[in-house]
């Protein structure tokens, strides 16, 4: 069958399959359950690079008013699992494999930012840079190192 008769495009790291709208329609539809505000939201997708954004509620702080570590993780996390599937489409078990994650400097409670950059898309793995920041993206909070495995 050639490409158009029905055999998607390859997957590649040049072309994106989703844009910000549908990742944020399938994130609401594949996680039903969680609690208004707590996502974050894709604010642009583009091949290799997406940014996303989350803005932190009282639920999220720590003792000292930062925004907590799980908080920081989980939107590094939902970055690279929103940049996975920009690239493959809507495929909903595509799964975190590994997540290392820096604390670089204090969260301050504020809209929290991050910057997901695609660093290799193969046909089972992805790897991606993820890194988050509040008001300076060249003073960012956070690092993460993200690989997905892909179904």
């Amino acid at each position: 069958m050639a490409e158009g008769e029905g055999t998607p495009a390859p997957v590649s790291s040049s072309a994106i399959r989703m844009e910000a709208d549908a990742l944020n329609a399938f994130l609401a539809e594949a996680f039903p359950n969680s609690a208004s505000g707590t996502r974050g939201r894709v604010v642009s997708a583009e091949p290799g690079r997406i940014v996303a954004r989350q803005e932190p509620i009282e639920t999220m702080l720590r003792p000292g008013g930062l925004i907590s570590g799980p908080t920081q993780m989980g939107l590094a996390d939902m970055a690279a699992y929103a940049l996975v599937l920009a690239h493959i489409g809507p495929v909903a078990m595509a799964v975190t494999s590994a997540l290392n994650y820096q604390f670089l400097r204090p969260c301050l409670p504020k809209p929290l930012t991050a910057e997901a950059t695609l660093l290799r898309l193969g046909k089972r793995l992805a790897v991606m840079d993820v890194r988050l920041y509040t008001d300076d993206a060249s003073r960012p909070v956070g690092q993460a190192n993200v690989t997905y495995a892909i179904p």
